[in-house]
């Protein structure tokens, strides 16, 4: 299978890495908008680097795309036109109108689609889910969800992003809605700027809380916030009435007890998001390539992009308009 690689930045690369050594990918063909990065890029994994993103797509058997957010509709149009499986990595567009349309062309389309939202494939987050699946942890009563990055992006990715809950919580909205197979129903949001004042240049927040209720009457709480001194912290924490869990607390959590005699963690912290969940990255390229060849169902379809995106915008109305907001009022 030759597949092209749509995008050659930070996290392009690494999926570059990544598709080199997947089972089943004989060729990884890269296009950048910058042609001199695809070349890099290429270099480094002993690929093809094409003259222009629609060699690639042309060329290719199948295409992953993780270039730029406002390239993302645009990309999976032209792929899925070419009937290629595709692999997107989140959000599928820039807003939920532009999301829901490219979710219906996808889904009319009948290609293969695969959206990149590596935690589901986390260890962790997987045992979580079967726990609830199979009763272990009982009835679910409530959750907490932390999402703290190690350091703010540069001030020009800001404006771009989204906003926080958008480019960085839509991923905890995906996985809750993923480990308990339930929606939410209302949200309540509230942030502000506790670090960095670039963010208020651009309406934006470094530091938020957002309470969430589920259908099945569960309750959870997302922290959320741009700086952790200590490392990348991404938890959850879920209480049910026969047991209580926690997905990523362990010996490079970047937190630390004050008790006494409570030892420190072994570490080294988690870095960043490309060290905590580089095999399961790698986990949800090996899926995709059975996607692809027919093999197997998506695991993380078009219209689960257009869920998490729903609960990402109904905080962010929340968050801007100081008040709680039901996901009915959210198009979908």
């Amino acid at each position: 299978m030759r597949v092209a690689l749509l995008g050659a930045g930070r996290i392009g690369r690494l999926h570059a890495r990544l598709l080199s050594a997947t089972p089943g990918v004989d060729e990884v063909i890269v296009a950048d908008a910058v042609p001199e990065r695809a070349t890099e890029a290429a270099a480094e994994v002993g690929g093809t680097a094409a003259p222009s993103l629609e060699a690639a797509l042309d060329t290719a058997d199948a295409v992953v795309i993780a270039a730029a957010t406002t390239a993302h509709a645009e990309l999976i149009r032209a792929s899925i036109g070419r009937g290629k499986p595709t692999f997107c990595e989140k959000p599928l567009a820039e807003d939920i109108a532009a999301t829901i349309d490219v979710a219906a062309a996808i889904e009319r389309s009948g290609v293969p689609f695969q959206l990149g939202f590596q935690r589901r494939f986390d260890p962790g987050y997987r045992e979580a889910r079967r726990m609830i699946e199979s009763g272990d942890l009982g009835t679910l009563y409530n959750f907490h969800l932390s999402g703290h990055d190690p350091e703010p992006p540069h001030e020009a990715y800001i404006p771009q992003s989204g906003g926080l809950f958008r480019d960085f919580s839509i991923h905890d909205f995906d996985v809750i809605r993923w480990l308990t197979g339930v929606e939410a129903e209302e949200v309540y949001a509230d942030g502000g700027v506790r670090g960095f004042p670039v963010f208020g240049k651009y309406h934006d927040v470094d530091t938020a809380v957002v309470t969430l209720r589920m259908t099945d009457g569960s309750l959870g709480v997302l922290t959320v916030a741009r700086h952790d001194p200590l490392g990348y912290d991404i938890r959850a924490e879920l209480y049910g009435s026969k047991d209580s869990i926690s997905v990523g607390l362990g010996p490079r959590t970047p937190i630390r007890s004050v008790e006494p005699g409570v030892p420190p963690q072994a570490g080294p912290a988690w870095p960043h998001f490309l060290d905590r969940f580089g095999d399961a990255y790698a986990a949800e390229f090996v899926r995709f390539v059975q996607v692809a060849r027919g093999e197997a169902l998506s695991p993380c379809t078009a219209r689960d992009g257009v869920e998490a995106l729903r609960i990402a915008e109904a905080a962010t109305t929340s968050l801007h308009e100081h008040r709680p907001v039901r996901l009915d009022e959210i198009p979908g």
